[in-house]
């Protein structure tokens, strides 16, 4: 069973283009940086909330990644155009198969 982070966040419209703009360099940084990263999935909410669902191997990989916080250039840049975290969330897929 693997562990899903669930962030929602606020971002200011004026900053959208630039959290999407530096998504693909954080998913970058975050293979070669942090272990047990399996994926992630961001999705608009509305004008200004968004979640990002990320799936990681065990919760100690998750752990590990908060530890980390914004350690290299493209994770810091996805965390700048955030205004304010929602909530944070973290819970376990254990539903095999689905889709």
């Amino acid at each position: 069973m693997s562990t899903v982070e669930l962030t929602r966040f606020r971002v200011p419209e004026a900053r959208a283009d630039a959290l999407l703009a530096a998504r693909p360099a954080m998913l970058r940084d975050f293979e070669s940086d942090r272990a047990g990263f399996l994926g992630a999935r961001l999705i608009r909410l509305n004008a200004e909330e968004w979640l990002d669902i990320v799936l990681w191997n065990t919760h100690e990989d998750f752990a590990e990644s908060r530890r980390r916080g914004a350690n290299r250039p493209g994770i810091q840049a996805f965390f700048e155009a955030i205004a304010e975290v929602i909530s944070s969330e973290e819970g376990t897929d254990g539903f095999e198969g689905d889709a």
